[in-house]
């Protein structure tokens, strides 16, 4: 694979429309079987739960996903994820190319979305999602499971678990 990723407009449009809080707080995105298109296959308003639901066992997705969580003090946020889904069963092509397709994105957005990536679904759990939310960290799998990395240091970057 030495092709470039195409990000299509449309998941552009959809991630402005979901940090708009217009209609959605889901966007799930999906490559083409080339590896080198990415469009967006699903919107929808997903509870954390269906969202793991949605995502399938085999395959990688990528989703932007508002999560809703309370800080420590009580007040509720949400914060704009973009997950990586990469699970283990997925061919080690498709995740190079999903994992290509973020750095595509991640350069056509703000860069105030927070990115998860994921290979199985306890990476996904809400709990485990709304604590990188509070802490504003992103989470990402190296060689020792789930890694934190700040929003400043990109997206994938492993950083020492704090």
């Amino acid at each position: 694979m030495t092709s470039e990723v195409t990000v299509e407009d449309d998941c552009i449009s959809a991630y402005w429309e979901l940090k708009a809080k217009r209609d959605v707080n889901t966007v799930i995105c999906r490559l083409d079987d080339g590896f080198t298109t990415c469009r967006v296959e699903r919107l929808g308003n997903l509870t954390p739960d269906e969202l793991v639901l949605t995502l399938p066992v085999n395959e990688p997705r990528l989703a932007f996903y508002d999560l809703p969580f309370a800080t420590v003090d009580g007040t509720r946020q949400s914060r704009v994820l973009l997950v990586s889904w990469l699970p283990e069963k997925a061919t080690s092509q498709s995740r190079a190319a999903y994992s290509q397709a973020v750095c595509a994105l991640v350069d056509k957005l703000d860069g105030s979305e927070l990115s998860v990536r994921a290979r199985e679904v306890a990476d996904l759990a809400y709990d485990r999602l709304a604590s990188h939310a509070r802490a504003g960290k992103q989470t990402g799998d190296g060689a020792g499971g789930i890694d934190s990395a700040t929003t400043s240091g990109g997206p994938g970057l492993p950083l020492p678990e704090t």
